[in-house]
């Protein structure tokens, strides 16, 4: 093979382990949106918003936490406009979402701010110009 190989659709899916299914299944369905894909048993959900995939695995409960061995430091969901992220961060407090930061614009001319969903894995809720730049491009919105 001569050179690398295309990545293809980037990166489009993240897989967790949480606690408490239920509260996280409505999280992310009812309050973000998402839908769910496929639910092979109890224990896993997929989950997508179309052009994506999270998984929902079952943590066991048994098994203590251990925060400084996890390196996920969070997920992202990326939205059309800063205007949407201002609107995200009422929608999720109106619904008693532990806040992380407020909406902000940062130097590079993004938006978001960052939350918690309830079994405290960070959320960020994030409009990254040149991403929406792409997304127009390839017809997606």
């Amino acid at each position: 093979m001569s050179g690398r190989p295309s990545i293809g659709y980037g990166m489009r899916h993240v897989a967790l382990y949480v606690r408490d299914m239920k509260a996280c299944l409505q999280f992310y369905t009812e309050l973000l949106g998402m839908q769910v894909e496929w639910e092979p048993d109890d224990q896993n959900i997929y989950l997508t918003s179309g052009s994506d995939n999270l998984a929902l695995h079952q943590a066991d409960a048994s098994i203590p936490r251990n925060e400084a061995a996890q390196r996920l430091d969070h997920i992202g969901v990326f939205v059309e406009t800063g205007e949407d992220v201002d609107h995200w961060f009422e929608w999720l407090a109106s619904h008693d979402v532990q806040m992380r930061t407020e909406p902000r614009t940062h130097r590079d001319g993004a938006r978001s701010f960052y939350c918690y969903d309830p079994d405290g894995t960070v959320v960020q809720i994030i409009h990254h110009p040149p991403i929406s730049d792409w997304e127009n491009l390839r017809g997606v919105n």
